[in-house]
């Protein structure tokens, strides 16, 4: 039974006022620019491509049933977040209901999909930058472009632009949230704004004719192409990894998380209609640039050069969050002794936990440099639904168990609500690839090994 031992929610809220020593520096308006700076990134400047040639321009559909599974986790998220503000995210919420194990599964899994997340984008940064670069007729030798054999026909070994992305955004979290938080702001400010330049001149040159076949490859199409658009959505949740960072997280974070969700559906189903209105969606094939290649077929070079810029700019934001986000739940799980205590020491100037911030930081980014961007994608998606499943099924659960806990936010149409939350993300999980299911078995058997050998002995909750 200790497998299934659980943390008392009234003492995690004691302890992480006591002992967390990070500083509460961020506000609802804060934490709506990190959901959408998490959002909006690879997803919509990359993937989008990948996306119109699967679905065609039933992309639009894919995008939607993406939203529709996430917002479903989003209200059980906003919950959690407003009745248990401690850092973690999901690993907390689990611990807290679910028992240690399922706690220690759901961390080791937001492990992964936040670090392959960073290295995903990173390496789709790296594209965009090598393009935007390429205009003004500078070039890298190619083996520093790409992963080994991510480019057919090249000797290519090491990306090195998104290895040293991956170390300046290490280097800014390290130093404070604080200053994270406003360097966000500013990136997300030019990124959205970019995106509505796209759709305010890629809409006067849109062809209806090129919606027509809508479903070229039928429903298949249209749910495959959700499965991996769903990549195009994480970030919201690591808005709940800051908790112990807000000012008022009762009010703040279910607004950030709800929000951030909301205007980045509106925008990608807007962008998947201009991209495949201007393009004919075979014609995305191969293209690791699909919004800006869309905008100079349409003849509008200049805006293409502005979306390369919001794209190299806008997507450092995403692996920002969630970097820190990834290193929020290291911390906590650090603090409850799952992990060793040195990953949870905060440093005496900054108010960061520095040592976890570098170590992965340089993990990830070596991680980037040396795997191509296609393995790493549906790799985190499997991830995170696994994540929102969890968390809707730990909303049904407190609700049962802690009926008389104050919720500033309470997810409505419980339990229709979680329980459709679980449904969509189990659909979109079973659309991915089998690699991708082993690729997930396997590093779950590896945190059973760890857990089993350190962390079950080493539980502040079992001492």
């Amino acid at each position: 039974m200790s497998l299934f031992r659980k943390k008392s929610v009234e003492h995690m809220l004691a302890a992480s006022a006591q002992n967390a020593g990070l500083k509460k520096a961020l506000g609802a308006l804060d934490l709506t620019f990190l959901g959408v700076g998490a959002i909006i990134g690879t997803g919509i400047f990359v993937l989008t491509g990948t996306g119109a040639v699967q679905a065609g321009p039933a992309l639009m559909i894919s995008f939607l049933i993406a939203a529709i599974a996430c917002g479903f986790a989003a209200l059980a998220y906003a919950e959690f977040a407003s009745t248990i503000p401690v850092a973690g995210s999901i690993y907390t919420y689990s611990y807290a209901t679910l028992g240690e194990l399922a706690a220690w599964i759901i961390g080791w899994d937001l492990m992964l999909e936040y670090g392959l997340a960073t290295s995903a984008v990173s390496v789709g940064w790296s594209g965009y930058l090598q393009s935007l670069l390429s205009g003004f007729g500078v070039s890298l030798p190619m083996a520093l472009t790409a992963a080994p054999r991510a480019i057919p026909g090249h000797a290519t070994l090491f990306n090195l632009p998104a290895f040293l992305v991956m170390m300046a955004i290490t280097t800014l979290l390290s130093l404070g949230v604080r200053e994270s938080a406003r360097i966000n702001n500013i990136m997300v400010a030019i990124k959205v704004t970019v995106v509505l330049l796209v759709i305010a001149v890629g809409v006067f040159h849109v062809n209806p004719a090129n919606w027509h076949p809508f479903m070229p490859n039928g429903w298949s199409g249209v749910f495959g192409a959700a499965a991996v658009m769903f990549f195009a959505f994480i970030g919201f949740d690591s808005v709940s990894s800051a908790a112990e960072e807000v000012k008022n997280p009762k009010r703040d974070l279910p607004i950030g998380i709800i929000a951030s969700l909301g205007v980045c559906a509106v925008l990608y189903v807007a962008v998947a209609a201009v991209v495949t209105g201007i393009v004919p969606s075979a014609k995305f094939m191969g293209i690791s640039h699909p919004v800006s290649y869309a905008l100079q077929l349409a003849g509008q070079n200049w805006v293409a050069g502005f979306i390369d810029l919001g794209a190299v700019l806008g997507m450092l934001t995403v692996i920002l969050v969630m970097a820190y986000g990834q290193t929020r739940v290291i911390f906590a799980m650090s603090r409850d002794g799952l992990l060793p205590a040195k990953l949870s020491k905060v440093h005496p100037r900054f108010a960061t936990p520095f040592f976890t911030t570098w170590l992965v930081g340089i993990f990830f980014g070596l991680i980037g440099a040396l795997v191509p961007l296609n393995v790493l994608a549906e790799l985190i998606n499997i991830g995170t639904l696994a994540a929102f499943s969890m968390v809707s099924i730990a909303v049904l659960v407190l609700r049962k168990t802690h009926p008389e806990l104050p919720r500033a936010f309470r997810c409505p149409g419980v339990p229709v609500v979680p329980v459709l939350a679980v449904a969509s993300c189990l659909f979109l999980m079973f659309n991915l690839q089998g690699i991708t299911w082993a690729a997930f078995v396997i590093w779950l058997a590896i945190g059973m090994v760890i857990y089993f050998g350190y962390s079950r002995r080493h539980s502040k909750l079992a001492k």
